[in-house]
């Protein structure tokens, strides 16, 4: 893997993609033809360099784990005081991400319950990557964040369209960050969320 970590990172990761590989032949974390380090753990790990060092990281619909769970592994070799609260409704996904968690020892949590039920949460940073559109994850972040939360959102080809929509309602300060490792995709970074 091709990334600038250390070697308890490096271990940590090694060990998280071998556990995804192991619990998708029983359920769908991830394509079983993905490259997972290139495509999930060095594509995750681009969000740590944009969120500062927040006290509360929350991830919506973490699914397989992606970005939380590298993003907590890389947080477990520095002295980031980072919480991460991971937001997955179905209910085994839930089991192998608490199993994540129990195995490399990581300053996290699961919440298995459906975002819309969470209620607010004092997040400093949201996440979501593979969820929904933007419309609807600025949504959720309205119900589970406060304005100044920073949203990291990884979005594919068509975030261009899905801001355009997102602006007819909602109000916010945008930064666009190419992502590293697709040309066609980027990082949407928001603040200062509010409905128009």
């Amino acid at each position: 893997m091709q990334a600038d970590v250390s070697r308890e990172t490096e271990e940590g990761l090694n060990y998280f993609a071998d556990l995804v590989a192991k619990w998708t032949k029983r359920i769908n974390l991830i394509s079983p033809s993905d490259d997972i380090r290139a495509r999930h753990l060095l594509d995750s790990l681009q969000l740590a360099k944009l969120a500062g060092n927040p006290r509360i990281w929350v991830d919506l619909g973490s699914g397989g784990g992606f970005p939380a769970i590298p993003l907590a592994i890389q947080a477990k070799q520095s002295s980031d005081v980072t919480r991460f609260v991971l937001i997955e409704s179905d209910q085994r996904k839930a089991v192998f991400l608490r199993t994540a968690i129990r195995d490399l020892g990581l300053n996290a949590e699961v919440i298995n319950e459906r975002i819309e039920r969470v209620g607010p949460m004092n997040a400093d940073v949201i996440s979501a990557r593979a969820l929904a559109d933007l419309p609807q994850l600025l949504a959720y972040a309205s119900m589970i964040g406060r304005r100044n939360s920073r949203l990291l959102f990884m979005k594919g080809s068509s975030y261009r369209e899905e801001i355009r929509t997102a602006q007819e309602r909602w109000s916010f300060d945008l930064a666009v960050i190419p992502s590293s490792t697709d040309e066609k995709a980027a990082i949407l970074s928001i603040t200062d969320l509010s409905t128009r």
